[in-house]
C-alpha cells in the first residue's frame, strides 16, 4: 500500500507544477483586465468594416489577441447575413427587437434583455427587425475572426435568407 505525503519533496514539486500554470494565468487575466466604465453617451460609434447599415464600438479587449466586448447599433431593418465566427459570441439586446437565427435553432425575436449564445463557427444571422433602431452588446470568449465575406449592403426587404457573412 502506498501513502501519499506532503512531507515528501516530490509531492511538493508536482503540486508546484500542477498550480504555477493556473496560478500564472489567473494572475495574467487580471492584470489584463484592469476594469473600465463607459456612459453610453460615450460610446463612439463608427461604420462597421464589414456590413454596411452597422455602428460599431470595441468597448473592451483586443479581438485578434483575446476575449472583446462590442457595442453594436444598426437601423431597423439591417441584417447582418450568414456568418460564423472562430470564437464564441454572446448577443444581449439592450433596445429594440432583434430576430436572432442560428443553425439548428428556430428563428426568435428578442426584445431588451433578449439573450442569444453561439459557439466557435456556429453559422448565425441577425435582423433589427423593428421600427426602432436596434443596440446590442456582442462579447467573444477568445480571439476571433469571421468566417464570411463582406457584403456590399445589407439592407433588403422581404425574406430572409442565408447570404455570404460579415461581422457580428
Amino acid at each position: 500500500m502506498t501513502i501519499h505525503s506532503l512531507r515528501n519533496p516530490a509531492a511538493w514539486g508536482l503540486i508546484a507544477a500542477v498550480l504555477a500554470p493556473l496560478t500564472s494565468t489567473a494572475a495574467f487575466a487580471e492584470a489584463a483586465m484592469s476594469g473600465t466604465m463607459k456612459p453610453f453617451g460615450s460610446v463612439r460609434f463608427a461604420p462597421d468594416n464589414d456590413v454596411r447599415c452597422l455602428l460599431s464600438a470595441l468597448e473592451t479587449g483586443d479581438p485578434a489577441k483575446g476575449a472583446s466586448t462590442w457595442i453594436l447599433k444598426a437601423p431597423a431593418g439591417c441584417v447582418v447575413p450568414w456568418h460564423s465566427h472562430t470564437a464564441g459570441e454572446q448577443l444581449i439586446v439592450i433596445r429594440g427587437a432583434v430576430l436572432a437565427e442560428m443553425t439548428d435553432h428556430p428563428a426568435t425575436r428578442l426584445g431588451p434583455g433578449g439573450f442569444a449564445a453561439m459557439g466557435g463557427r456556429m453559422p448565425h444571422q441577425f435582423t433589427c427587425a423593428g421600427k426602432a433602431a436596434c443596440i446590442m452588446m456582442v462579447t467573444f470568449d477568445g480571439p476571433s475572426t469571421s468566417d464570411g465575406a463582406k457584403t456590399a449592403d445589407t439592407r433588403r426587404a422581404g425574406g430572409l435568407r442565408p447570404s455570404s457573412g460579415a461581422f457580428l
